[in-house]
């Protein structure tokens, strides 16, 4: 029987307006499903007009800029409506989600629905369970005193994975994909009797501890910058507050 970081997996990833998942817009999409490890990937590609201006910073990131988007995106509202359909589909098959830093994309996409579609990423995956598999998360805990940055630039080089396109959504998707299946052949012996649903609520608590750790290391230096801890999907800024 194959390993889960042997056998269908799907990655999701978006580049947006900035950094922000509150305010910022997505301005494309990619979903990759590939059903065995070296197996073809089939791509699902979205360009989306995000109805606000690009700044020039997110325009030199992933080179996509206002006129491009205006004459060939698509309105967010039935872009963003699709992609968490597909999203859904995936989790309904019980085929695990990778998502790189995964509370930025999916809670960005939370957000985006709210504002397009009055509604939410968690109605879309009502009665489906919700498996993500994020190969930061999973990097920090697994190699967790390895020193430097851990980028999707940085995994890529430390397992061995061609990053071709980098900060073009379905490069990005690919690249997280295959740096997930490297992290489970490395660590295989401490990973392989989890299946990814139990991997999933473990890299909750482990990101919270991550977060943690990071919050302490920001006091320490004098900083106030607050490390959000939840895990896969930031919680709506009101509810929290309530």
């Amino acid at each position: 029987m194959a390993r889960w970081f042997e056998g269908p997996l799907a990655a999701f990833d978006t580049e947006t307006t900035g950094i922000d998942v509150e305010r910022d817009r997505i301005v494309s999409a990619a979903l990759v499903v590939q059903d065995t490890e070296g197996g073809r990937p089939r791509t699902t590609r979205w360009l989306v007009n995000p109805g606000v201006p690009v700044p020039p910073g997110a325009t030199e990131v992933h080179g996509l800029t206002d006129e491009h988007l205006r004459y060939n995106g698509r309105w967010p509202a039935p872009v963003v409506d699709e992609i968490a359909r597909l999203l859904a589909e995936q989790c309904a098959v019980g085929r695990p989600l990778v998502v790189m830093n995964a509370p930025f994309d999916l809670t960005l996409l939370d957000r985006e629905l709210r504002r397009h579609r009055a509604s939410s990423l968690a109605r879309y995956l009502q009665n489906v369970p919700l498996c993500v598999l994020d190969p930061r998360v999973l990097d920090r805990h697994l190699d967790r005193y390895r020193k430097g940055r851990r980028t999707l630039t940085d995994l890529c080089a430390q397992y061995g994975v061609a990053l071709e396109g980098a900060h073009d959504a379905a490069a990005d998707a690919v690249a997280a994909l295959e740096v997930v299946r490297a992290v489970g052949r490395r660590f295989a012996a401490r990973l392989e009797e989890l299946s990814a649903a139990e991997l999933h609520a473990r890299q909750a608590v482990w990101h919270a501890a991550q977060a943690r750790g990071l919050q302490e290391w920001f006091a320490r230096n004098g900083s106030d910058e607050a490390v959000d801890p939840a895990w896969p999907l930031r919680p709506e800024q009101s509810a929290a507050a309530a």
